[in-house]
């Protein structure tokens, strides 16, 4: 009897140790702008059609296929033309890659693209209103008269 519990216990112990799981987790603009303020990830796997890959290109991104091979040295970000694709991917990654911080981007490109801007902005001390305008105040007695130096346009023209 003693050696049959010390088995199981044993048999118990190994399917811990050998089930340590990559962090899969899936992350909003807030979430992943938090994330790459605290480091830049090792790379940003791209897992869209090449139909959107080729209408909105992502510089250094690493085109995912199953039997894709990459050494995570930080957190890998996955992006995807749907967020169950990114999931996907991330787990899929996950197997490969126990241990590993894992990121699926919730809302694709724009998430990401969103996000980055909002860290890169951060990390210069700029703060931005709803995380998408550069908001800006001139202060009173700073009118010049004349042709001034630069003027506003706005993309409706």
């Amino acid at each position: 009897m003693k050696v049959s519990a010390i088995r199981i216990v044993a048999i118990g112990a190994l399917c811990v140790i050998g089930t340590v799981q990559a962090q899969v987790t899936a992350k909003d603009k807030e979430q992943l702008a938090a994330v790459l303020r605290t480091g830049t990830p090792c790379c940003v796997i791209d897992g869209r059609s090449a139909a959107s890959r080729k209408q909105r290109p992502l510089a250094d991104a690493l085109v995912y296929r199953p039997d894709s091979r990459i050494k995570p040295t930080a957190a890998v970000v996955v992006i995807a033309d749907r967020d169950v694709d990114a999931i996907k991917i991330a787990e899929a990654l996950a197997q490969k890659h126990p241990g590993k911080q894992i990121i699926a981007v919730k809302g694709g490109i724009n998430t990401w693209q969103d996000a980055s801007r909002a860290a890169a902005l951060l990390a210069m001390g700029i703060r931005t209103p709803g995380g998408n305008a550069l908001s800006f105040i001139i202060p009173s007695n700073t009118c010049e008269q004349g042709k001034p130096l630069q003027e506003l346009r706005s993309g409706a023209q």
